[in-house]
């Protein structure tokens, strides 16, 4: 039977994977809400569908493979909510599911170490909706789930070396804040390991192996630009939307060591420094052609 990845919500992470199915040979169909997105979907070698509105049960009948990137909402989670009848009646060839959530479930530790067994405590909204959806997805008889426990992503196009060009950056800095991070690259290899190796009802986190206060992040961003650091602005004062300020309401060193011993995985940027050394000679490569 042919390998058949149904990718709801075909955004930032599940493209870093697309390549990497397409190669062993993989279909893929991927859901947007735009429909000006849809033609940069389909250069990318996927069939896509715009979801909500469009016609699924043909690609659930033929899906082999899952992966839910699309978050939810206070109402629940989306997929579930339109589809969890069809999932489990009109998807006989499932394989593996996999869902993408965040270590913001653990909520915040102080800055302590959590791992997968840890309990959950989330400290924002989003995170309590995470919480309620990877329950949600858990409850879904016969399913072979995977949750995927996803730290702070960046990646080509979310690096901080724009604002730090533009003279924007600021180091946030607020006592004892420290985040886990995962380059986008190492998401891909993630998912794809599992997909080698199912086991379903494994949860992993998803991050590399150097959390670090954001701050430092920024000034080394500016050290390898060559530029000056950007300023410090205390958290208390700085001026920040709510999005961004609920971020610091979490403190946490994020365990991986999971995905290496079960899935074999070697990340291929274990910190954040050889991430941004690697998205930066991207960049200049780039702009060489």
């Amino acid at each position: 039977m042919e390998k058949h990845l149904l990718s709801f919500g075909h955004g930032y992470s599940a493209r870093a994977l697309t390549p990497l199915l397409l190669a062993q040979g993989f279909a893929i169909t991927g859901t947007t809400r735009s429909v000006e997105k849809r033609s940069a979907l389909k250069a990318t070698g996927i069939t896509p569908v715009i979801w909500p509105g469009g016609d699924l049960s043909e690609a659930l009948k033929r899906a082999t493979h899952l992966l839910i990137s699309a978050g939810p909402s206070e109402s629940g989670d989306p997929v579930l909510a339109d589809l969890r009848d069809q999932i489990t009646v009109h998807a006989p060839n499932l394989e593996w599911v996999g869902y993408l959530s965040t270590t913001g479930v653990y909520g915040d530790t102080g800055g302590d170490w959590v791992d997968e067994a840890s309990p959950l405590s989330p400290a924002t909204k989003r995170g309590q909706m995470r919480v309620a959806a990877e329950a949600a997805w858990q409850s879904v008889p016969g399913l072979p789930l995977h949750i995927f426990r996803l730290a702070g992503i960046y990646g080509p196009g979310r690096g901080p070396f724009s604002k730090v060009r533009a003279g924007t950056a600021r180091r946030i800095i607020k006592a004892g804040q420290v985040f886990s991070r995962i380059h986008v690259e190492d998401i891909a290899q993630v998912l794809a390991a599992s997909i080698a190796r199912p086991n379903p009802g494994a949860i992993y986190n998803l991050c590399d192996d150097d959390p670090a206060p954001p701050q430092d992040v920024i000034a080394h961003a500016a050290e390898l630009l060559g530029l000056p650091l950007p300023p410090e602005v205390d958290f208390d004062t700085a001026e920040m939307t709510p999005m961004a300020r609920s971020f610091y309401a979490e403190s946490k060193r994020v365990r991986n060591e999971l995905i290496k011993r079960e899935l074999g995985v070697k990340l291929r940027y274990a910190d954040y420094r050889s991430g941004l050394a690697s998205l930066l000679a991207s960049e200049r490569a780039s702009s060489k052609c």
